[in-house]
């Protein structure tokens, strides 16, 4: 198990422009303490992380681990949307911006799509102002597209799909976006309408 190191904290200290004197007097601690720690002539007391974490403006975990995260999607722009799929139960995860989830106790990589293709084409056809989905693609128990979505700057609606099934889905328009593909065996693919 990691623990907060002095680098750390001096490092987040001074990108919040603040001096020892200021995130002692937010802690309750002495200067002096906190000039302890970033030199490592200490560690900070369990009791204390929390408080720490939230002067420095960071999560406990990313002031143990030194690990810092940025939101690069601070406007929550939905087509910055990630999936994440458990390969043991097949759960979907979507989450706007990256994120961190596990799920059967695996930790799920963020799902990448490629570009449809020709084995995995995604066609698109516009029929009384909605988008119908449809691909040619075995729908067995080993293989088979899991789920279909349609994402825009401002929604996403997603259709799960099981073995045995056709794959035709309609989505009300909503301008222009992205619709997603997943193949069981494959990962995902888009195509943009």
């Amino acid at each position: 198990m990691s623990y907060v190191t002095g680098a750390t904290i001096k490092e987040l200290r001074e990108k919040r422009r603040i001096t020892q004197k200021e995130l002692s007097d937010k802690i309750g601690v002495s200067d002096k303490t906190v000039s302890k720690w970033e030199t490592s002539k200490g560690l900070p007391d369990i009791g204390i992380i929390e408080e720490l974490a939230r002067a420095l403006g960071v999560s406990i975990a990313e002031l143990l681990t030194g690990e810092l995260r940025e939101n690069g999607n601070q406007s929550a722009n939905m087509r910055k949307m990630c999936f994440y799929v458990c390969p043991v139960c097949g759960n979907i995860i979507t989450s706007v911006g990256h994120g961190a989830f596990s799920c059967c106790g695996i930790v799920l990589p963020e799902v990448e799509a490629e570009k449809h293709g020709e084995d995995h084409c995604i066609c698109v056809e516009t029929v009384d102002n909605e988008y119908c989905i449809t691909m040619s693609h075995p729908m067995d128990k080993g293989h088979y597209i899991s789920f279909i979505a349609y994402v825009t700057t401002d929604g996403l609606d997603l259709v799960k799909l099981y073995p045995e099934q056709g794959i035709s889905v309609r989505f009300r328009k909503k301008g222009h976006g992205m619709v997603y593909g997943y193949c069981n065996r494959h990962g995902m693919f888009k195509v943009m309408v």
